[in-house]
């Protein structure tokens, strides 16, 4: 069918769906709607919320949820179970309702959070609760205007290539979208039946257990912390596990809103969405700034040096955090101990981890890969995991969880900055005294927006350019490292990595979950302003070709 005819299929649906798509009248706005279905990335099923086959709205969510119950039924024989929560994002609760009667009308039953809860929650549940996959509505750090939908397996970790592949061939059979609610009944009855189960305050206060149970260093300290949730899902747990310590919460970005109206994208990445919490800071004279994303996976955070406030990149955190985890738990550290970290996440970390006679492990880039590390590693026996981390502010320590849990990590960084505190040191002084032992590591990541078909041509247009190309763009690399060949027992990924010789590198890959691609940069120098300047030059080249 052609987009026009997808289109036409879909006046049919509902007058809401049909009035909303006849008040288009671009055409490259219908054909972008219509022109492809969305897709499984890194990050499971995500986009912008509307109408369409390339849009996250009831239809699309009620194909993936019946394909996946398909799925399910095919793999499981019994009593099948799902766990099933959600964020504070626009339609969030709609999709997980919707979700949850589909399940149901397939005689599978539903443990469903009545109230948003962090995607580590939710990770935790469906291995709590012995359920045989779980469901995640969220977009995480994306603009107000994505939704998404995360597939978990039965033991807490995103759905990986194999299994994702399966889902995928179940979820591709449903066909008719009209029709996917043929036969569900209405919320209240299956919660009448107990065909879906609400839950809540047990399951969260058993997730607080457990990540309670990851604290390292519980001195007293006068560490002022400010807080923002970025009117997301980390309220609740991240005040429960900081406990007594002096933490102010930012109120205006304290109530959960899928709108997001004090920030252009909730991500705490961008400086912007700290500033209103670094404004407070300054306020009061705060040591640390704290922001995690809506669904509380991810954690920001900026520093008090001197009259300024710092903002650390996710690799800066994740070093510090590798350093303080590893010292705290040096007198266990053996043979087996291990970290994970993804193939675009600097080697900073790593290289302390190895002054600590930690093994180190590489995946992909989507902490999915992390979680199944773990499961492998509980299965062979032969590792022992202690952290995992991604440059994209991901964090784990503990085996609660099989995804990042900004929650446990949030946690960490505040004892982490109160025990640097108590030694008169900030988190500041801390990184410098690893650039003076380490050497100092530059890391930068660009991020070119390519939207619609056009854009999607242009990406994979571009990926052929660096294929053929790469070798000839730069001076001293040393080796190119092609990942959709398969390398070593990594699955095969759309990915370029460049190597030079003296250790910096790049790398460049299609964003899983939104239409953008990716450079990834890390130059390694003893100098900083060398450093800046050389990086300055990379990204030129890259930028160059890139955007012509």
């Amino acid at each position: 069918m052609s987009y026009r005819d997808k289109y036409n299929e879909w006046l049919s649906f509902d007058e809401f769906t049909k009035a909303e798509l006849e008040s288009i009248d671009d055409e490259k706005e219908i054909e972008d709607r219509f022109y492809k279905e969305l897709s499984f990335g890194t990050g499971g099923l995500r986009g912008v919320m509307g109408a369409g086959t390339n849009r996250m709205n009831q239809y699309t969510v009620g194909k993936v949820t019946l394909g996946l119950a398909n799925y399910l039924k095919s793999n499981y024989d019994g009593n099948i179970s799902v766990c099933i929560a959600c964020d504070s994002r626009l339609n969030s609760k709609s999709f997980l309702w919707d979700a949850s009667r589909i399940f149901a009308s397939q005689g599978i039953r539903v443990f469903a959070y009545t109230n948003i809860v962090p995607v580590p929650v939710l990770s935790f549940t469906t291995r709590y609760l012995g359920c045989n996959a779980g469901v995640m509505i969220t977009a995480s750090h994306n603009p107000k205007e994505y939704n998404g939908y995360k597939v978990f397996d039965s033991t807490g970790c995103q759905l990986c290539t194999d299994d994702a592949v399966n889902a995928l061939s179940y979820i591709n059979m449903i066909t008719d979208l009209g029709a996917v609610y043929n036969g569900v009944e209405p919320v209240d009855y299956y919660l009448k039946n107990k065909s879906i189960i609400g839950i809540y305050e047990n399951e969260l206060n058993q997730f607080i257990k457990n990540v309670r149970k990851q604290s390292v260093y519980k001195e007293k300290s006068d560490l002022k912390i400010v807080y923002t949730p970025l009117h997301g899902t980390g309220l609740v747990p991240v005040k429960k596990v900081l406990g007594d310590m002096n933490v102010t919460i930012l109120s205006e970005q304290e109530i959960p809103d899928g709108n997001f109206p004090t920030v252009k994208s909730p991500n705490p990445e961008d400086r912007a969405a700290l500033n209103l919490a670094i404004e407070k800071a300054r306020s009061i004279n705060a040591d640390i700034v704290l922001g995690t994303d809506p669904d509380c996976d991810r954690v920001g955070i900026a520093v008090r040096d001197n009259d300024e406030y710092v903002l650390f990149t996710g690799n800066q955190t994740g070093a510090l955090l590798v350093k303080f985890v590893c010292e705290m738990h040096k007198a266990e550290i053996n043979e087996k101990t291990t970290l994970v970290k993804t193939i675009v996440t600097s080697e900073l970390g790593a290289e302390i981890a190895r002054r600590y006679g930690v093994r180190i492990e590489e995946t992909l880039t989507g902490f999915k890969y992390i979680g199944d590390k773990i499961n492998t590693f509980e299965k062979s026996g032969d590792r022992e995991f202690l952290i995992g981390y991604e440059e994209s502010y991901g964090y784990l320590v503990g085996t609660h969880a099989r995804d990042k849990d900004a929650v446990v990590s949030s946690m960490l960084i505040c004892q982490m900055a109160a025990w640097y505190k108590n030694r008169g040191k900030t988190l500041v002084d801390a990184l410098n005294e690893i650039y003076d032992e380490y050497g100092y590591y530059l890391d930068y990541l660009d991020s070119f927006v390519l939207k619609g078909k056009d854009g999607a041509e242009k990406i994979q247009s571009l990926m052929v350019t660096f294929r053929e190309k790469g070798a000839s763009l730069f001076n001293n690399i040393k080796d190119i490292t092609d990942f959709s060949k398969g390398i070593k027992d990594l699955p095969k990924e759309n990915v370029l990595k460049y190597t030079f010789g003296d250790g910096s590198w790049l790398a460049v890959r299609p964003s899983g979950t939104e239409p953008k691609i990716k450079v990834y940069y890390s130059v390694v120098d003893e100098n900083r302003e060398n450093a800046a300047k050389r990086l300055e030059e990379i990204r030129t080249v890259m930028g160059n070709i890139i955007n012509s």
